[in-house]
């Protein structure tokens, strides 16, 4: 079993640093609001840091699941004196390419090394210990983290060098945005028609319509219940992520640019902590 340290212990961090511990990881655990921390010591084996620095040294692997770049730029600055050869860095926060390569750069620099990991599966796939997460970085680093990251993984691929994983999270939300898009605009169109619309999804979730969203979502979009998991907020940040990396690679993405707008208007009703599936509450709220 590994030495491990996991840094941030959010609605993700907090149930995948607990997958660790039951595994029989050693794990040392640091929030930055040390209530969070001393909540996962109530209920899983592990030791509480009272900063990143404690929390890594001694560490074999490092993960991090943090809010943004600038998050994740300040806990490694604070833990990188802690860092020595052979250690490994694992960041499963959504965070930019750019970053990646910059700490994957610093940790070679140490002699140790660093995968962007970013996940999905929301909080429910995090409790279940079924994640996707896709990876950034060298195969050696990665066939050694690949084990620690099975304690609350469903599917891990290595997608390429450092930057891939968050890259092709990208893609992820890009694709999430116009599923979600696509079926609040169904289930609005057929409450318009005066369709029952149980009936139509049982109709089309048989066909090419079908989707993990449709078939998870479509009640609780009807019934306007948005406390699922992953929030606007997330979201936006997200595609600000993405709208970025599109700029800058040169990739045209319209529909995502119009969704990430459209989540800009749920903020605006209230809506920053409902979840992605809330499109369909600025469709509802408008005029015939």
């Amino acid at each position: 079993m590994a030495r491990t340290a996991f840094l941030g212990l959010g609605v993700m961090g907090f149930h995948m640093a607990g997958h660790l511990a039951r595994a029989g990881h050693q794990v040392s655990v640091w929030n930055r609001s040390p209530a969070k921390s001393e909540a996962w010591k109530a209920v899983h084996r592990g030791a509480v840091a009272n900063d990143p620095a404690s929390a890594v040294f001694g560490a074999e692997f490092v993960l991090m699941c943090l809010g943004d770049d600038p998050d994740v730029r300040a806990v490694f600055d604070a833990f990188e004196p802690s860092l020595g050869a052979g250690m490994t860095v694992i960041d499963h926060t959504t965070a930019s390419a750019g970053l990646a390569r910059e700490l994957a750069a610093r940790c070679k620099a140490k002699g140790a090394h660093f995968i962007d990991a970013p996940v999905s599966g929301g909080e429910a796939g995090a409790i279940n210990g079924k994640l996707t997460i896709m990876c950034g970085g060298e195969p050696a680093a990665f066939a050694g983290a690949e084990p620690v990251m099975n304690a609350f993984a469903r599917k891990i691929t290595l997608i390429g060098e450092s930057g891939a994983g968050q890259l092709a999270k990208s893609v992820n939300q890009i694709c999430i945005a116009g599923i979600v898009q696509g079926l609040a605009e169904g289930l609005h169109f057929a409450e318009k028609a005066g369709l029952d619309p149980a009936k139509v999804i049982e109709a089309i979730s048989g066909g090419a319509a079908q989707s993990w969203q449709m078939e998870n979502r479509w009640k609780t979009m009807t019934e306007g219940r948005f406390d699922f998991g992953f929030a606007v907020d997330w979201m936006r940040k997200d595609l600000r992520i993405t709208l970025d990396a599109a700029e800058e690679i040169g990739a045209t993405l319209p529909m995502t640019a119009a969704v990430d707008q459209y989540y800009a208007e749920v903020q605006a009703m209230g809506g920053a902590r409902w979840d992605t599936s809330s499109l369909i509450a600025r469709l509802d709220r408008k005029p015939d």
